[in-house]
């Protein structure tokens, strides 16, 4: 790892941002690769971030691995990452400004009481009493307040949850929050993640935060066809480098 120039010095800026819910795997190897390669072939800078905010999975020994296992590998970034379990304040922030926009709503429902499909509703008529007995609930993007806000109708989203319940914030407010403070200009990521991008960019809209430009990369997949998965057990960086492969092999080997 090196310590580098301050990200807003640089022109181009990318990030790798892993969850650390398990060991990285080939698929990560690869992904790692396409993020820290673009920002080399442009002259910019890659950072690294921890997305933990999930504190039901994450653990501290898949972060050190983390760094462990990329440090090994050959990329460099400015240190220290960003690791998002430290910075819980400043994504209710951001839940505070879109309620205090008028756009977001509690919701008690629990999975079970939600629709298979696309999900709209509101505020429970019983919200006053369930407050009162401390009934947990989530903060959900009303689309019906934003197709008002923004004058636009026919918005192809859900109410999405912008906070759960267990962990007072989402993946789409942490991630998004962070491209824009860390002045994240180009999201290099699998193609997995592009369904999101959509949603993610009428986030930034409703924010007042710059929008990206996004490239999303060809997956690794397993021998049949799947994309390679921690919770599959499928191999490893780490126990890649125990049996003796290379950097170099590895990397050889992550590439579709």
């Amino acid at each position: 790892m090196w310590i580098g120039i301050s990200p807003i010095m640089a022109d181009i800026i990318t990030r790798f941002a892993p969850s650390p819910t398990g060991y990285l795997h080939l698929g990560h190897a690869y992904a790692a690769e396409q993020a820290f390669g673009f920002a080399r072939k442009h002259g910019g800078s890659c950072l690294l971030r921890i997305e933990d905010i999930d504190h039901t999975r994450c653990k501290p020994e898949y972060t050190r691995a983390i760094y462990e296992d990329l440090d090994w590998l050959g990329f460099d970034w400015p240190i220290p990452a960003r690791v998002q379990s430290q910075h819980r304040g400043d994504y209710a922030k951001v839940i505070v400004t879109l309620n205090d926009k008028g756009l977001l709503y509690r919701c008690f429902k629990t999975r079970k009481e939600l629709p298979d499909g696309p999900y709209r509703g509101g505020p429970d008529p019983n919200e006053a009493a369930r407050m009162g007995a401390q009934e947990k609930f989530t903060w959900r993007l009303s689309m019906a307040k934003v197709e008002a806000h923004l004058g636009e109708s026919e918005l192809p989203f859900s109410d999405e949850v912008l906070a759960r319940k267990d962990i007072g914030t989402s993946y789409h407010v942490a991630c998004c929050h962070d491209d824009a403070l860390q002045g994240v200009t180009h999201v290099v990521r699998g193609m997995d993640i592009q369904p999101l991008t959509a949603f993610q960019n009428l986030l930034q809209r409703l924010m007042g935060w710059p929008i990206p430009e996004y490239h999303h990369h060809p997956l690794r997949l397993n021998d049949d066809g799947d994309k390679l998965s921690k919770r599959n057990h499928d191999t490893s960086i780490r126990s890649l480098r125990e049996e003796g492969y290379t950097a170099e092999e590895v990397l050889d080997m992550a590439r579709p």
